[in-house]
C-alpha cells in the first residue's frame, strides 16, 4: 500500500515567519473585533475597514519568508516515494514558495480576490478597494477571496477523500479549535491512519492523536519530515 501523508497545517507554522497567530496575546483576534473583519456581515457594514485589514495582512505576508518548517513540508513532498497532500488554514503563500505545489487553501488565499456579486474569482491587486469592480461583471462588489466565519470551507469534498484515503495524518500548528479542521484528526483515525500533532503547545484535541511532537514548528517539523525519510 503506498504511503500517504496528508498534513494540516494551521498558523502555528507561519509565526516563525512573522506571522503571528490570532490566539497569540499580541495577536489579530485581540487587536481587531472578529466580527467587523472576518465575517460577511462585518464586510457588509463597513468593506472600507476589511479592505483596509486584508490590505495589511496581504503587505504582510509578502515581507514575510518561508521558514525550515516550509522547507521542509516542501522537501517531504518532493523526495517521499508516496503522496503527500498539504491542507492548509493559512491564507499565505509560504508552502508554494517554499517550493510545496500539493496545497489545498481550504481558507482561501490573500493572493485572490472574489465578486461578491457574480463568484468570479481572479488575481487580488496589492491594494484592494470597496468601488473595484468586478472584471467579469463590473459590480463593484470585490471582497478577498478568504473564508470568513459562517462561511463554508473550500474543497471540502477532495480533502474529504484524501483523509479517508491516507495512512499518515499530521497537524501542525493548529489549535483545535475551529471546525471541521479539529476534527480531520478522528475522520483520519478512524481511516485507519497513524497521526502525530506537531505544536508548540497542546491542541484541543491533542488526547486524539496517536503521537505528539512538542516544540517550535522550525525544530518539530524538520525532525519529523527527516525521521520519514531516512
Amino acid at each position: 500500500m503506498t504511503d500517504k501523508i496528508v498534513i494540516l497545517t494551521g498558523a502555528g507554522i507561519s509565526a516563525e515567519s512573522g506571522l503571528g497567530t490570532f490566539r497569540d496575546e499580541d495577536g489579530l483576534w485581540t487587536r481587531y473585533d472578529l466580527e467587523e473583519v472576518a465575517t460577511p456581515e462585518g464586510f457588509a457594514r463597513n468593506p472600507g475597514f476589511v479592505h483596509e485589514f486584508y490590505n495589511a495582512r496581504r503587505a504582510n505576508c509578502a515581507r514575510a519568508e518561508p521558514n525550515a518548517a516550509h522547507a521542509a513540508l516542501a522537501r517531504l513532498e518532493r523526495d517521499h516515494l508516496g503522496e503527500v497532500v498539504i491542507v492548509t488554514q493559512n491564507v499565505d503563500d509560504l508552502h508554494e514558495r517554499a517550493g510545496a505545489t500539493r496545497v489545498i487553501h481550504m481558507h482561501g488565499a490573500l493572493s485572490g480576490a472574489l465578486c461578491a456579486a457574480c463568484d468570479h474569482r481572479w488575481p487580488a491587486p496589492h491594494v484592494m478597494q470597496t468601488a473595484d469592480p468586478c472584471p467579469a461583471c463590473a459590480a463593484p462588489a470585490t471582497r478577498p477571496d478568504v473564508v470568513w466565519f459562517g462561511e463554508i470551507p473550500y474543497h471540502m469534498d477532495e480533502i474529504m477523500n484524501h483523509l479517508a484515503t491516507c495512512t499518515r495524518f499530521a497537524a501542525i500548528g493548529t489549535s483545535g479549535e475551529v471546525y471541521p479542521a479539529a476534527g480531520f484528526v478522528q475522520l483520519a483515525s478512524d481511516a485507519g491512519a497513524h497521526t502525530v500533532e506537531l505544536n508548540l503547545d497542546p491542541s484541543s484535541v491533542v488526547s486524539s492523536f496517536s503521537e505528539t511532537r512538542p516544540g517550535p514548528a522550525t525544530q518539530a517539523v524538520p525532525d519529523w519530515v527527516a525521521s520519514l525519510l531516512r
